[in-house]
């Protein structure tokens, strides 16, 4: 099943990408000699293989570098191609000159893709705080409002890099937050970049008044193992919480829960035995399904990342028709939901219709 399911896959794309090369080729044919087809397509077949041998050769940055704005060619091209071609057909049936009308829309075509580019990458390396205020309708002896400061899906390797990660230190300090959480995605994949960068050395100045947590997500998995992952992301100062539930300071609950792949993963009610319910409990789960099982379980808040709120448009309307909440908040019965677009990105450094965010949150007890 599986199998058939990877070689229908595998033929759309192949069907895709020889969409965006014979259109490429189309545009590029009257201001380059025949005799470069060959290695045209070439570079094309090249392309459309380098992110699969970028996540083989982990070692090869400038592989995963050119593989990861592949993606973002890819997605864009199959917006945009379809526009084009369009246009030029539709000039085809009128008896305007038509002369240059091919040359014309390449240039305008070519503008747009490096616009559009330029401004996803400036909507993901340029992450905005996001806030949000709500009541829990539960007594807790701590300083009101509780500020928490949550980052999701930073995915932390070689394009969302040390920089990147120093920025997000930055502006979480900024915001002089009582709590941070982390609900998963904190790597993309691979450790040894984020080691080799000394990302957890600057992870490890996050101030925050009860500390930083963190759940781990889909991506935060490695060849060196999860106790490996477990251990450096602890060399941060963060508390990785692993279907794992931690009382703070007497007053409230946070609960971290395996990501929603792993099948050794606890059942809420579970997690939630023998809690004290009558104080706020909040929940950090990477993917955000089965609200409606957070809300029966007595959960006051639950943060969630994971769907990047599509991450480059019209995406998010598959994400919309995925997850209950797939960006934003909701309101569940007496439960909160919380969901981040994400710190980092996942593949093409850009994000069209979406922004890196990290979200505050001011907590209100009763």
């Amino acid at each position: 099943m599986f199998i058939a399911i990877g070689i229908v896959f595998l033929l759309i794309y192949a069907a895709l990408v020889f969409y965006i090369g014979w259109s490429g080729w189309s545009f590029l044919k009257p201001a380059i000699s025949k005799r470069f087809k060959l290695l045209y397509i070439l570079l094309i077949i090249f392309l459309a293989i380098s992110f699969i041998l970028g996540r083989f050769f982990s070692t090869q940055i400038i592989l995963q570098i050119i593989g990861a704005y592949w993606l973002a060619l890819f997605s864009l091209l199959l917006l945009l191609l379809p526009v084009a071609h369009l246009i030029i057909w539709l000039f085809s049936l009128t008896r305007l000159p038509r002369q240059g009308i091919k040359k014309t829309i390449g240039i305008l075509l070519l503008t747009a893709l490096i616009g559009i580019i330029g401004f996803g990458s400036f909507s993901a390396y340029s992450p905005v705080v996001r806030p949000y205020a709500i009541m829990i309708n539960k007594p807790a002896q701590v300083e009101q409002p509780l500020n928490i400061v949550v980052a999701s899906d930073m995915h932390f390797g070689i394009l969302s890099g040390k920089n990147h990660a120093q920025r997000m230190v930055n502006m979480i300090n900024e915001l002089k937050p009582d709590l941070v959480l982390f609900p998963g995605d904190i790597i993309d994949d691979q450790l040894a970049p984020v080691i080799d960068q000394d990302i957890p050395a600057i992870l490890a100045n996050i101030e925050s008044t009860y500390g930083v947590y963190a759940s781990l997500g889909n991506h935060d998995k490695t060849r060196e193992g999860l106790a490996e992952l477990i251990s450096v992301i602890e060399s941060s100062n963060i508390n990785v919480l692993y279907d794992e539930v931690t009382l703070i300071e007497d007053q409230f609950y946070i609960i971290g829960r395996k990501d929603h792949s792993d099948k050794a993963r606890i059942e809420l009610s579970e997690l939630t035995e023998g809690l004290d319910h009558t104080k706020p409990i909040i929940a950090m789960d990477h993917q955000p399904k089965d609200l409606g099982i957070a809300a029966d379980h007595g959960i006051d808040l639950i943060l969630s990342g994971h769907t990047h709120r599509g991450q480059i448009a019209p995406a998010h309307l598959i994400t919309q028709r995925l997850f209950e909440n797939d960006w934003g908040y909701l309101r569940k019965n007496d439960m909160h939901s919380i969901v981040s677009s994400g710190y980092g990105f996942w593949g093409p450094p850009i994000r069209i219709g979406s922004r890196s965010e990290i979200v505050q949150i001011h907590v209100t007890f009763e």
